[in-house]
Order: structure tokens, then C-alpha cells, then sequence
């Protein structure tokens, strides 16, 4: 027992460092990527959008079949592998003139995330026990917010020399990350069983409990997806600086650093899952609907200060609620299939949040795209509620599994 527990810490311990590693090679590039192609080359939002779109489609989409093959051959090869194309679309990222090199530098990336995404998480759900779970992602998630803000502040330093600076450090950073995990990671099996691909994928799309949970958070995903398109790109606007977007992710992470572990602690003995998920899209919906009404920078870095908290809020119960649903014997499928919301989310998300903004500004109403977000948010809010008062939902029930 000594020996599995000292296995699964320093597998923690590992884990941590790893996803500082990606978060910091994601936000120094991708923050930017709308300020660079929209507002210093004049680029129509919609262009960019489908960009963002496409890689959160092919990365989210895809990951079922990333987890499914990660069931079978195990983690390491995934996540190495799924690194080193990121960078290699970071490189294209760099010499992209033409939106079809954007897209194809975006293609490379999100199919580098289908590769590493579902085995890391996966690697999560196996090496934390279930009652300290929700603190762990919660952890992750504070790690997630520091890395924001370094990454964008560091990207945001080096736009002010070059884009390809920009994208060759996030190259980088993942290549370094591709370096430690072959040399570091353990050859962990994911899940209980070897898994073969095609049952993996089966056992899941038989699961129609799973499934309409997954698709629900398609909404959900609608709005969270903006931190990276709709929201630089206003604050850009007010601001009239660039420099302007790191003050989005400095209030991120205060709040996440002050608040999120704190938050979840608490919250986790008092309320559901399924509860602390809801609160948190309320929030994110009521912050965002104000926001095509205000002209003030204060008063949208506040609106984006209430957008985050109520992120704070539901993503760890959003995490551990897909981890909980989970069949052991297929966690990389399973968790790669919790992506495919966050895959149909954020390929609408963007370009549909891209030809709003075009449009909206086109006919004189730049409230437009967030009145039509938030009324989203209250649609998915309301089928989440009628999905959890069906059948509430308790990771105590899958204990049979």
C-alpha cells in the first residue's frame, strides 16, 4: 500500500508539472491569436473564428478516438506524439499570411490535443482517489489560471517584437513538454483493462446517460469558449491597447488563486455537483449580457470578473462530475467523449461568435452577440436542470461499475 501510495503522489506531482507545461504553450499563443489576425492585420473576426472553431472541434471531437486508442497503447506514446504536432502548428502559426495556413496551423494543433488531452485526464481519474478528486482538478485549475496570466503576459512581451516569437515560444514549450514526458512518464495503463478501440467507443455510446449530459454542456461550452475570441477582441476595442487583454487574465487568476480551491473545499460539503455547476453558468450568463451595453473599461473588466467567477464555480463540479460518470474500464474513452460538448461548443462558439460580432457591428448593434450568448446560457441552464431533476446525480451510484 506504501508503495502504491508513493506511486500515485509522485504521479501527481508529475502531472502538475506537465500541465503547467501546456497551459503555458497554449496561453502565450492562442490569446493572441484574434488580437494579431483581427486587429493589427485587418482580418474579418469570421476568418479567425472559424480558426478557434476548427481546432476546438478537431480536438474535442476527435478526443474519443485519442482516448479510445490511449485505452489500448497506453498514455505516454499519446501525449508525446500529441505535443510534438502542436508545435509543428505553431511553427505554421508563425508564417501564416493567408487564412488557409491559419486553419491549417490550428487543424495541427487541435489534433495534437486529440492526442494528448483524454490519456492526461484520464491519467488524472487514475491516479487520484474519488474523495479527493474535486480538489485535485480544482488544483489544476488554480495552476491553470497562473499559467493564463504568465503565458498571456509573456506572449503579449513578445507581440511587441514579433507574432513568430510569439509562436515559436509556444513551439517550445511544447516540445520541452514532449521531452519530459517520454523521459519521465511512466508506461501507466489508463484504464483497468486493455481496452480494444471499438469497445471502448461502444461502451460509451451506449451510455445514454453520458451522453445527454455531454451534449448538454454544449451551451455551456458556447460561452466559456469566448474567454479566447469575443472577450480579448472588447476589451481591445474600449482599451484602444492590446496590452489591455492581460488585465482579463490578471483578474483570472487573482480570483482563481484566492477563490477557486477555497470555493470548491466548501462548496463540496454543502452542495451537489450538479448545483455548483448550475450556480456557476447562472453567473456566467448574467455577466455576459450586460456586456454589448457598456463603453467602460472598469465596468467590463468587472462583467468579465463575474464571467470568471462563475467559472470558478462550475468547472471543478463540471470535472469531477465527468469523472464520476466515468467506466473505469474505459476512462480514456469516456473522457475523451466529455470533450465532444466542449468540440461542438467551441466550433459554434467561435464562428458563430465571429459572424455575430461582424454582424452586430455591421447593422449598428453591438449588443447583439451577447444577448444571443446569454439567452443560450439560460437554454442550457434550464435543460440542466430538467436532466439533474430527473435523475439526480451522485458518483456513489457508479459504484457497481
Amino acid at each position: 500500500m506504501r508503495l502504491l501510495s508513493q506511486i500515485r503522489s509522485s504521479g501527481k506531482y508529475f502531472l502538475l508539472l506537465d500541465n503547467m507545461l501546456v497551459v503555458l504553450g497554449f496561453f502565450v499563443v492562442f490569446p493572441l491569436i484574434s488580437i494579431r489576425f483581427v486587429d493589427q492585420l485587418g482580418w474579418a473576426a469570421v476568418l479567425v473564428g472559424i480558426a478557434l472553431g476548427l481546432r476546438q472541434l478537431i480536438q474535442q471531437g476527435l478526443g474519443i478516438f485519442g482516448g479510445a486508442i490511449a485505452d489500448r497503447f497506453g498514455a505516454k506514446p499519446m501525449i508525446v506524439t500529441g505535443m510534438l504536432l502542436r508545435a509543428i502548428g505553431f511553427v505554421f502559426m508563425a508564417v501564416a499570411h493567408e487564412p488557409w495556413v491559419l486553419w491549417l496551423a490550428c487543424a495541427l494543433s487541435g489534433l495534437g490535443g486529440t492526442l494528448f488531452d483524454p490519456p492526461r485526464s484520464a491519467l488524472v481519474v487514475k491516479l487520484t482517489r474519488p474523495h479527493e478528486r474535486g480538489r485535485f482538478f480544482s488544483l489544476l485549475m488554480v495552476q491553470d489560471s497562473a499559467g493564463a496570466v504568465i503565458g498571456a503576459l509573456l506572449g503579449s512581451w513578445l507581440l511587441r517584437y514579433d507574432f513568430q516569437a510569439v509562436c515559436w515560444a509556444g513551439a517550445f514549450i511544447f516540445v520541452l513538454g514532449a521531452c519530459c514526458n517520454a523521459w519521465l512518464l511512466p508506461a501507466y495503463r489508463i484504464s483497468t483493462v486493455r481496452t480494444p478501440v471499438f469497445e471502448g467507443l461502444l461502451r460509451v455510446i451506449r451510455d445514454r446517460r453520458f451522453l445527454i449530459y455531454v451534449l448538454t454542456l454544449t451551451g455551456y461550452y458556447m460561452l466559456s469558449v469566448q474567454v479566447l475570441l469575443m472577450l480579448p477582441i472588447m476589451v481591445n476595442e474600449i482599451a484602444g491597447t492590446p496590452d489591455a487583454v492581460k488585465w482579463m487574465y490578471a483578474i483570472e487568476a487573482t480570483l482563481s488563486l484566492s477563490l477557486l480551491y477555497p470555493l470548491a473545499r466548501w462548496s463540496e460539503k454543502r452542495f451537489r455537483l450538479e448545483q455548483r455547476l448550475m450556480a456557476g453558468l447562472l453567473l456566467m450568463t448574467l455577466s455576459l449580457f450586460p456586456i454589448g451595453l457598456t463603453s467602460s473599461l472598469q465596468m467590463l473588466l468587472l462583467l468579465i470578473g463575474v464571467f470568471y467567477l462563475g467559472s470558478i464555480i462550475a468547472e471543478p463540479a463540471r470535472e469531477t462530475l465527468s469523472a464520476s460518470l466515468a467506466d473505469a474500464r474505459a476512462r480514456g474513452s469516456y473522457m475523451g467523449f466529455s470533450r465532444l460538448g466542449l468540440a461542438l461548443g467551441g466550433a459554434i462558439g467561435y464562428s458563430g461568435g465571429g459572424w455575430l460580432f461582424d454582424a452586430g457591428h455591421a447593422f449598428g448593434q453591438p449588443e447583439l452577440p451577447w444577448f444571443m450568448l446569454s439567452a443560450i446560457g439560460l437554454l442550457t441552464l434550464t435543460a440542466l436542470y430538467r436532466q439533474f431533476t430527473q435523475r439526480r446525480i451522485e458518483p456513489a451510484m457508479l459504484g457497481g461499475r
